[in-house]
């Protein structure tokens, strides 16, 4: 199948969310405030087994995904973005499932312009590290940059922990949250499609405990003109997702979640077997492991039990 844009992806997200049944009382929302279950899951990708994983994944739960690429993850290949991304594009298109290539949380401005011809239809430009007025302007020229080249932009305001081995933040640390006010301000200067926000999330979470500050999902939901971002998933409660995506979110971003289910068959099978030497032998499970992650994370954004 040829690749879907993000943008398709998304907009089908929120269009399917419109024409959900109302939210229950459970979730805290009001018909007109929801967004049903119309979110779509972001997966990123390292390997060529997590590619192939994710397309997997997709098919057997039977909806379409994201394949992102990240910027440490083209350093660990050598800082050269097209072996990973032709080989990423290659499977999604080999597959049944509808499957985007997005490239996730790039700083450097040679990397954003190296997305451009490499099969992405969208960017995660992070200028989060920024203090505000250095992150508009940054974001901006990112956003013409990308809107030129029909490229949808995604960035991030407020600080989501766990980047860089940096500590895991909480949803009411100081300074850590998104605000409304300022969410709809910096949506407004820059022009992105869709705004990563700060509700309780943490990057690289190897536990799901993390839990989400559903009163400011709805504020932001309510107050931010484009679709939301979730990120550092992998360690939030299939529960807590659940009702972050009837309060709002669209785009879901998993990651480590696939690294620890691909590690701990890769470790266990080695463990029975220490012998082995055929990578083959280790690395099937490890990526049926993954496929069976990418597939349950799709049924519970999708709303199934």
């Amino acid at each position: 199948m040829p690749l879907v844009s993000t943008g398709e992806l998304v907009a089908a997200a929120v269009a399917a969310a419109a024409t959900a049944p109302a939210a229950s009382a459970s979730a805290s929302t009001s018909a007109e405030d929801r967004s049903g279950h119309g979110g779509i899951v972001a997966f990123n990708v390292i390997t060529l087994e997590h590619a192939e994983a994710i397309a997997a994944g997709a098919e057997r739960a039977g909806r379409p995904a994201i394949l992102q690429i990240s910027e440490n993850a083209v350093k660990f290949h050598g800082g050269r973005l097209t072996a990973i991304a032709a080989a990423t594009a290659a499977v999604a298109r080999a597959s049944d499932a509808p499957l985007s290539l997005h490239l996730d949380h790039v700083e450097s401005a040679e990397l954003l312009r190296a997305a451009d011809g490499e099969g992405f239809s969208s960017v995660m430009f992070d200028a989060s590290k920024l203090d505000y007025d250095a992150n508009v302007a940054a974001t901006a020229e990112a956003v013409a940059w990308g809107h030129a080249r029909g490229i949808w932009i995604e960035a991030e305001l407020g600080k989501v922990g766990g980047k860089d081995g940096e500590p895991p933040l909480g949803a009411h640390a100081p300074g850590v949250r998104t605000d409304p006010a300022e969410a709809v301000a910096y949506v407004r200067a820059t022009g992105v499609d869709a705004l990563a926000v700060a509700v309780g999330s943490s990057h690289a979470m190897t536990d799901r405990t993390a839990a989400l500050d559903h009163e400011l999902i709805g504020a932001l939901r309510r107050a931010v003109p484009v679709p939301l971002v979730l990120h550092g998933s992998s360690g939030v409660p299939d529960a807590e997702i659940r009702r972050a995506v009837t309060a709002g979110m669209v785009k879901i971003n998993v990651g480590t979640a696939l690294n620890t289910a691909f590690t701990g068959a890769a470790r266990a099978y080695l463990a029975a077997d220490p012998k082995t030497v055929d990578p083959r032998k280790y690395l099937a499970p490890a990526r049926e492991a993954m496929t069976g992650t990418v597939a349950a994370f799709l049924k519970v954004v999708g709303g199934e039990p």
